[in-house]
């Protein structure tokens, strides 16, 4: 059986990013976060560690449809963007964990959920189910942007 090292990779680079992002908070989320007001909507910690997993699996998987048509069509766009948003993604974690500034993090956060609708919208040129795959992705960045402009508030 053949592995598709695109595949690996696209998966890989996610992971990485998340890996990296916990590395960087873990200070911030065992010792800061649990001193926070949080609302009333906020799950219970253990939900994070999954969903963001099965998150960024999504996300290696989308990656992986779009970059593997290259060739076939223009991806240089969509790979772009998926770039972009990932950054704004680990950039979050270390301004509300790693800084404690849930201000500078909503900030960075509002730009997140665009850069990953525009991700959505150029990988649906290329790959309808790849975008399709983001969209569980937006919807949880979408809550999660309730959630920090909540705790922001809760706690100025």
């Amino acid at each position: 059986m053949k592995v598709d090292r695109r595949l690996v990779a696209a998966l890989a680079v996610p992971l990485a990013v998340a890996s990296l992002s916990g590395l960087a908070t873990s200070a911030g989320v065992r010792d800061w976060y649990p001193s926070l007001v949080k609302p009333s909507f906020t799950p219970p910690d253990w939900v994070f560690g999954p969903a963001w997993t099965i998150l960024y699996i999504m996300m290696g998987i989308a990656l992986w449809w779009v970059w593997r048509r290259q060739g076939e069509v223009p991806v240089r766009t969509p790979l772009t963007l998926f770039a972009v948003q990932l950054a704004l993604n680990a950039l979050w974690s270390v301004l509300f964990f790693g800084l404690r500034w849930p201000g500078a993090a909503l900030v960075d956060i509002l730009l997140l959920w665009v850069a990953i609708g525009l991700t959505i919208r150029a990988f649906r040129q290329v790959s309808v189910r790849a975008a399709v795959f983001m969209l569980p992705y937006w919807a949880w960045v979408t809550f999660a942007t309730a959630l920090n402009a909540s705790i922001w508030v809760l706690n100025r």
